[in-house]
């Protein structure tokens, strides 16, 4: 065991080059900063899925899409399925929450197997096995939730304060006016800076490790910001202006002949208006606002660690679900393989002495949101599930483990999307279960294996901004072969037995005699 305690921090549709210490030259995140310098930072850390639902499965579960099955947001997460929770509380631990989840309840299932009575057993199936200090997704009116109750308390006389004051702002007019539409991006939110989402959900996370005192916790503190309604509190609706923000990454070739998907995401309403300068120009400024207030309130968290010397006994892991367009390659929202949305912030933190030759380093590796649930079990000294989890503990890389039969670390790592839900498909005219595609990525190529429509391949060493399908150029058909053996590869690396352990298999392996049956003998 190297930690004591792990905090577990999500930002919802955060790019990992909106941090400065990945390179953004005028965002002001010394405390993310800060970390980074404390533990190791990640510059190859991958989702496995661009869409909030399946990534957080991922990561919740250490197993990938294909896995888990709760491909879109709206696909509950089968009762099958072992999260992160459900570990935890197999050795008398908890796993909190602070935030939102995405976590679906398999309701067939609890229906079908009589789980469906109220019991304590019901609530945690329901919420993913995490203990719910508070839920707040973020992403449409929770009237009845905590969030809510709390404001009101605040003097915020409303039926629905979030949308009347968090993502509702006052025009020049004099107008109220909602965050849900971009244009309004640049006004101050109506509540203030103190009472909104990040303040609460941050605030709630330190009452919780106050509460704990010198007791081990495990607390998954999920941000539900940078993500939409893009309207951010004063100050940090005008912390930035347009010529702070990164230029936008698009080409006019992206336009010509593009991929048969691609082309019909491009007519969804989120991706029309981004697509439109005026639109990008907007959101930008406030987007980085709101990155800049998460940074700000971790501060005071990381404060209150070093209050209590809680720096020297847990592990902390920073990231992020997936990235955001904001018109980058004529798109908008994410879900799409340009690793815009795919690639993420990745920090952990380990407090463990082994791990202080790699402090404030940077790991170019492969690694992927699988690759969580394994390192907290790791870091917490549990059993490693290793015949259901499809990640590996990053451990080995914060303290330079070697040996002890680990292998050598992956060489690619694997993203998948279901299109079935959106307008796309109907665009397209294909049946839900024609929607699906899978990335594999390597350090020179990314190859993109579409259900009925011709694969995508980028040549990330001669066109890093991802400009130029090469998928349908003969002349590259030796590297998408190449590619779609990587894919193959893959699949053969996933865990569909997870009803006994590989210490099972082998304790049962060839010992039919012992049972009393004799086949084949002479």
């Amino acid at each position: 065991m190297t930690a004591r305690n792990t905090l577990f921090i999500m930002c919802d549709q955060l790019r990992q080059d909106h941090l400065g210490c990945y390179g953004h030259p005028t965002l002001r995140t010394r405390n993310i900063d800060a970390l980074a310098a404390r533990g190791v930072r990640f510059t190859s850390a991958f989702v496995t899925s661009g869409v909030c639902g399946p990534s957080r499965m991922s990561f919740y579960t250490g197993r990938y899409p294909s896995s888990h099955g709760a491909t879109w947001n709206r696909v509950p997460l089968s009762l099958g399925e072992v999260t992160l929770g459900e570990y935890l509380k197999d050795s008398a631990r908890a796993l909190a929450l602070a935030g939102k989840t995405h976590v679906m309840p398999d309701n067939a299932n609890l229906r079908r197997l009589h789980l469906d009575g109220g019991s304590e057993l019901e609530t945690l199936l329901r919420s993913g096995h995490f203990v719910e200090v508070d839920r707040h997704d973020g992403h449409h009116a929770e009237p009845r939730g905590a969030y809510a109750g709390w404001l009101r308390r605040q003097g915020y006389d409303s039926a629905d304060p979030w949308t009347d004051y968090v993502i509702s702002a006052e025009n020049a007019r004099g107008e109220i006016v909602s965050g849900w539409h971009m244009r309004n991006a640049g006004l101050p939110a109506r509540v203030a800076e103190p009472h909104s989402e990040t303040a609460y959900t941050v605030g709630q996370a330190m009452q919780y490790i106050a509460a704990r005192g010198d007791d081990p916790w495990v607390l998954h503190l999920s941000l539900v910001k940078p993500h939409w309604p893009y309207m951010a509190p004063a100050p940090y609706h005008a912390a930035y202006t347009l010529d702070d923000c990164l230029p936008l990454r698009r080409h006019d070739a992206e336009l010509e002949n593009p991929h048969p998907v691609l082309d019909a995401y491009r007519t969804q309403e989120e991706c029309a208006n981004f697509m439109r300068r005026e639109v990008s120009d907007t959101v930008r400024p406030t987007y980085q606002g709101l990155v800049q207030q998460i940074d700000d309130r971790l501060g005071e968290l990381w404060e209150q660690l070093e209050r209590l010397g809680r720096w020297q006994d847990t592990l902390i892991v920073f990231t992020a679900d997936h990235g955001d367009f904001l018109g980058d390659h004529w798109l908008g929202e994410k879900e799409q393989f340009y690793d815009t949305v795919q690639k993420i912030p990745l920090i952990v933190y380990d407090p463990a002495p082994a791990a202080d030759a790699t402090r404030g380093s940077a790991d170019a590796r492969m690694v992927s949101a699988v690759d969580v649930v394994p390192t907290v079990l790791d870091a917490l000294g549990l059993p490693p599930a290793d015949h259901r989890v499809e990640g590996r503990s990053l451990l080995d890389l914060t303290q330079a483990r070697a040996g002890e039969g680990r292998g050598a670390w992956r060489g690619f790592v694997v993203s998948e999307l279901d299109y079935a839900y959106r307008g796309a498909r109907v665009a397209l005219g294909r049946h839900p279960g024609e929607c699906r595609a899978w990335m594999v990525r390597d350090a020179r190529w990314k190859y993109v294996h579409w259900q009925g429509f011709r694969p995508q391949l980028f040549d990330l060493e001669n066109d890093p901004d991802e400009f130029f399908d090469l998928g349908a150029d003969a002349g590259f058909e030796p590297v998408r072969s190449a590619m779609r053996t990587h894919l193959l590869e893959w699949f053969c690396t996933l865990k569909p037995r997870t009803t006994v352990t590989s210490e099972e298999v082998a304790a049962k392996t060839n010992v039919h005699k012992q049972a009393g049956v004799f086949f084949g003998v002479w």
